[in-house]
């Protein structure tokens, strides 16, 4: 940022200053495809856990590097990349990463990579950091070689990341954060609304208890033979806010003994996020709102998604579709995926996508976004609902790209299928959530061991294995993630499948007492 600080600004000052910043980002965005001199990107993967757990700090820095898939780029020979993460990245993690580079020098490079620590593991955003200390901020800025030729790319898009692009004069891909309130689930409700796609019955902009006792009976009024519905905080992640409402049993809609056993219902609802208590629960529901919906039932009842971007050219492009896995004490928290989307219902949540990423370019969105969906088939009919837009990357975002840019392919939206140059169909499924108290017992360098040894890796002349993330998680919170990739989907299972079962029977093996001879 040039002239005043950014402390001298107010916050009409600062949207001012950042809009003049991003009329530059459709000029960096063509120039990025023509491989010259001064390219860069600078990654600031920040995540903001809303819940604090004995291993936030661990967690926080996994999720950093969750997008150390983002290496990858430097498949551009002139590229140069600036990654930040709270603390130092093993280097046997960094070189992990790099030696999966296709057709690429793995030491030149590591020369066109600069890893920069902030050397602080609280469990705070990683931008929050940064922005408290001016003279890293002052280093990052030295180590871009042409701000006109540069890019920031964050995790999420709130007023941080926005006052971070103004400190290092660089533009951002990403939401601008004063379209925050388009994401939260009542944003997402009146947005469906205005782009004319289908989504649950429900009220939204709620704040308390008897707020979401009065939509449950307006609710029962429309949907009579509701069993159940659910109630979802406006920021809730992950699944996290999310809440059921057990409706069976209750009198008629309007009966006069209807709102008291709402009450006791709402009183008694069961809550996805496992460490929330209904006290913390309630009190973030009235800071930040949230919303009633029917909960969609059916004879099945899956959660896929739909992936697009808005470029900086206004394009909407549709990037890929995925199945989601979900479990927690509701069935409400996202836990993986595979890739792509099932034939049956992927053109129909595609169809539903485009109109609501036509909606957000005119809205001025900008950057990648995810729809997730419900869909639902009653005898050989599938319907879907919209119920989400979330206006960042998500959990899909890693394994997808990774494939992507480990094999050059495409994603076909008519199609609903991801080719390679070579015209070899492409699958995945991919978690970050494989965790068991065994995995604690490994080093990073004993994971690769076992990688090594037992053939889980992936394997460049045929473009299917397995790619792991979250790497540093392993010792300290027992956890990582990886992203299995085949040519068929129940190749893609296959491996998955065998690299969980493998790390855990290294894992739990290697925790059997041995002998001790006296």
């Amino acid at each position: 940022m040039t002239g005043r600080t950014l402390g001298d600004l107010d916050e009409a000052a600062r949207n001012a200053a950042y809009d003049r910043l991003q009329a530059r980002l459709p000029d960096v965005w063509r120039a990025m495809r023509l491989n010259e001199p001064g390219e860069s990107v600078v990654v600031v993967p920040s995540v903001s856990l809303d819940r604090i757990t004995p291993r936030a700090g661990a967690l926080n820095q996994a999720m950093e590097e969750r997008y150390l898939f983002l290496l990858l780029l430097l498949r551009q020979p002139r590229l140069r990349m600036v990654y930040v993460t709270s603390g130092p990245v093993d280097p046997a993690i960094v070189e992990y990463y790099l030696a999966l580079l296709p057709g690429v020098i793995p030491s030149h490079a590591r020369a066109r990579l600069s890893m920069v620590s902030v050397g602080d593991a609280s469990p705070r955003p990683l931008t929050e950091k940064l922005l408290e200390r001016p003279r890293l901020l002052g280093r990052i800025a030295a180590l871009v070689p042409d701000p006109t030729r540069c890019h920031l790319i964050p995790y999420t898009t709130t007023r941080l990341e926005r006052d971070l692009a103004l400190e290092l004069d660089i533009p951002m891909y990403g939401a601008d954060p004063r379209h925050f309130p388009l994401g939260t689930k009542t944003g997402c409700r009146r947005l469906f609304e205005e782009a004319g796609v289908e989504h649950p019955a429900g009220y939204e902009d709620l704040h308390t208890p008897d707020d979401v006792v009065r939509a449950l009976g307006l609710l029962r009024a429309r949907r009579p033979s509701a069993d159940s519905a659910m109630v979802k905080l406006n920021e809730g992640v992950a699944g996290a806010g999310n809440a059921l409402v057990d409706l069976a049993g209750l009198p008629e809609p309007g009966d006069p003994g209807e709102e008291a056993q709402l009450h006791d219902r709402v009183r008694a609802m069961q809550l996805e996020g496992d460490t929330v208590t209904a006290d913390a629960y309630w009190a973030k529901f009235d800071e930040r709102g949230g919303i009633v919906e029917e909960r969609i039932t059916g004879s099945t009842v899956l959660s896929p998604s739909c992936q697009l971007r808005v470029t900086p050219l206004g394009e909407v492009e549709v990037l890929s579709t995925h199945d989601q896995i979900l479990g927690g004490p509701t069935g409400q928290s996202y836990l993986g995926c595979s890739f792509p989307a099932a034939p049956e219902y992927a053109g129909l949540i595609t169809r539903q996508a485009r109109a609501i990423g036509g909606r957000l370019a005119e809205l001025g969105v900008l950057g990648r976004f995810a729809v997730d969906f419900v869909v639902v088939r009653r005898s050989e009919e599938w319907s879907s609902y919209a119920i989400e837009v979330n206006l960042r990357k998500g959990g899909t975002t890693h394994p997808f790209l990774t494939m992507q840019f480990l094999t050059g392919g495409q994603y076909d939206a008519d199609t609903g299928l991801f080719t390679t140059p070579l015209g070899r169909e492409k699958y995945l499924v991919a978690t970050d959530h494989l965790e068991d108290e065994s995995l604690r017992g490994l080093l990073v360098e004993d994971l690769f061991d076992i990688v090594a040894s037992r053939s889980l890796h992936f394997d460049p002349s045929t473009q299917t294995g397995v790619v792991f993330h979250m790497l540093s998680s392993v010792t300290e919170a027992g956890r990582l993630g990886l992203t299995a990739v085949a040519d068929t989907a129940a190749g893609a299972r296959e491996a998955y499948d065998r690299a969980e079962r493998v790390l855990l029977s290294e894992a739990r093996s290697a925790l059997t007492p041995r002998p001790v001879h006296a």
